[in-house]
């Protein structure tokens, strides 16, 4: 376990650095979303990307070039399209020259929910929210939450941030959550432990801390 973390930081080093061995970085050195996020603003071809951002390795994007990103995006197992696949099909049908892509601007404060697909021309925020499974194919206004196919608005940010402040002051692990110096560490053994304990009780057959996940890369 030593030689592989030592080996996943020297791989780390080389990608960051170089852009090289990425692969074996991905493999042993197992990079969380602000790591790779840094490896895509320095290598990913992206036309911009600001602070603060937190990028899943399962993200595709497929056209970086046309790909704008401002402070503080998060986005999560979801696919960001810079063109329309379909006209090769139809140029190859019917002939002539035609194109369709466009570019993806995404403002400051946004989360995209994990398999959710933004298409070409969109912009999306700032402050918005995007659900999982939603297919975008206009603008997201700025401080809403949209989702669905077609992604609609189902709500607002304000009122979601509002009502999540009201249910975390009766969680019995509050406590905690106030102890974290970095909000956005992983969740301790201990945290994940009294999470277990209040959804299931006391009877299942491992804790977090016996049995670590293997189900998230």
């Amino acid at each position: 376990m030593r030689l592989k973390k030592l080996l996943g930081r020297f791989f780390g080093y080389l990608a960051m650095r170089r852009g090289s061995f990425v692969f074996l970085w991905r493999k042993l050195g197992s990079p969380d979303g602000a790591q790779w996020a840094a490896y895509v603003k320095r290598h990913g071809g992206l036309h911009h990307m600001g602070e603060h951002c937190f990028i899943q390795q399962s993200v595709v994007i497929t056209d970086p070039a046309f790909v704008s990103l401002g402070n503080n995006v998060r986005l999560t197992g979801c696919t960001l399209f810079g063109h329309d696949g379909v006209v090769n099909m139809l140029r190859q049908a019917y002939g002539g020259e035609i194109d369709s892509v466009g570019p993806i601007r995404v403002l400051d404060n946004v989360f995209i929910g994990h398999q959710a697909v933004i298409m070409p021309g969109v912009t999306i925020g700032p402050d918005a929210v995007v659900a999982a499974g939603a297919v975008v194919t206009r603008d997201v206004a700025p401080g809403t939450i949209v989702g669905g196919v077609p992604a609609r608005q189902i709500g607002t940010v304000a009122k979601l941030y509002a009502t999540l402040v009201e249910q975390t002051k009766q969680l019995p692990w509050k406590e905690l959550l106030a102890q974290r110096a970095d909000p956005n560490e992983p969740a301790s053994p201990e945290l994940n432990a009294m999470r277990v304990k209040h959804f299931f009780g006391s009877g299942g057959r491992s804790t977090p801390e016996a049995a670590p996940s293997r189900l998230s890369a």
